[in-house]
């Protein structure tokens, strides 16, 4: 397989669990990729090898062409990888730290100087260069970590849930510099947090169970999912009759009784054919009674309806 980043066939046991099992996928160069799955889906597992931090049980992966096991250190150079868990020297001050990591990268000299000092910039680390790791809050200790996968400026940038324990400032922060990374590298992102991915990222990537349960654009995704005719309307009078009239209706597959009011209110959660707008016909079918009609609306599907829908167990 070709491409920035690739994985064929790649598996992984933990004695006789499989934490990974056949995952295949390929991210081209410019693409920002949202990795995504539940906890001990195989999302950190599936990391660290195509890293090369964790050597697979079956299969290959590559950076840049690279193989990770032929080729360990000409992959690395081409990425820049963050943890979940930024491992820092927490006696070392900021630069001091930076400088370390950048002669652990192979860099010399007034290269290094330059490439350290753009990382401080671009990270925001200016104001905080000279203090020690130790004192740094949870969202600059997150930066310094950042800047550490910058340094070398690698074509791929693997960021394993850069956010994790971060306050809703500190997320936005670290989002807002993804977004600025992302104009010049490719970037695969591990996050909970679905928003951001359908904000950022133009392919996303599921994984459940150690498989790849879906590899496409958030668009594609959404647009095929069933929950797509999802409708619900709320109303006051005969409830049996409007539900038999739009269970009737040619596009309609079920009909739910979500709630009653104590005045008399009713709420219908209707499911559809994907790709269907049901509203104006169920409307009609409430109004042609002479019932009051409060609220109706057509649910759009999100990322995380994709994601639930991929990954539920019922």
């Amino acid at each position: 397989m070709s491409g920035m980043a690739a994985a064929e066939h790649l598996s992984k046991n933990f004695g006789r669990a499989a934490a990974v099992n056949d995952v295949s996928f390929e991210i081209r160069k410019g693409e920002i990729v949202g990795f995504l799955g539940p906890n001990g889906a195989g999302k950190t597992t599936t990391m660290k090898m195509l890293t090369g931090y964790l050597p697979p049980s079956a299969g290959t992966a590559s950076i840049a062409g690279f193989d990770i096991i032929d080729h360990p250190l000409e992959a690395r150079r081409h990425m820049g990888y963050m943890p979940e868990n930024v491992p820092l020297y927490d006696d070392m001050r900021v630069m001091e730290y930076l400088f370390f990591r950048s002669r652990l990268k192979g860099l010399r000299g007034n290269e290094m100087r330059r490439n350290v000092g753009d990382c401080v910039e671009q990270c925001g680390l200016d104001r905080v260069r000279r203090k020690m790791i130790r004192t740094l809050s949870k969202g600059y200790r997150q930066r310094v970590g950042l800047a550490d996968a910058l340094l070398g400026s690698p074509d791929l940038l693997i960021l394993d849930e850069p956010t994790n324990g971060l306050d809703p400032n500190q997320i936005r922060q670290i989002r807002e510099l993804i977004r600025e990374l992302a104009a010049e590298h490719t970037v695969i992102l591990s996050t909970h947090i679905l928003s951001e991915v359908e904000m950022i990222c133009n392919k996303v990537i599921i994984i459940d169970q150690g498989v790849i349960k879906a590899n496409d654009t958030p668009f594609n995704l959404t647009r095929g999912l069933r929950t797509a005719g999802r409708l619900s309307i709320e109303f006051k009078g005969d409830l049996d009759e409007v539900m038999r009239e739009i269970a009737a209706l040619p596009v309609v597959r079920k009909v739910l009784h979500e709630k009653s009011t104590s005045d008399g209110w009713h709420t219908l959660m209707v499911r559809a054919e994907a790709g269907t707008d049901t509203r104006e016909h169920a409307a009609s079918i409430v109004t042609a009674h002479g019932f009051p009609l409060r609220h109706v609306y057509r649910h759009i599907p999100s990322l995380e309806d994709v994601f639930v829908e991929m990954t539920r167990r019922d």
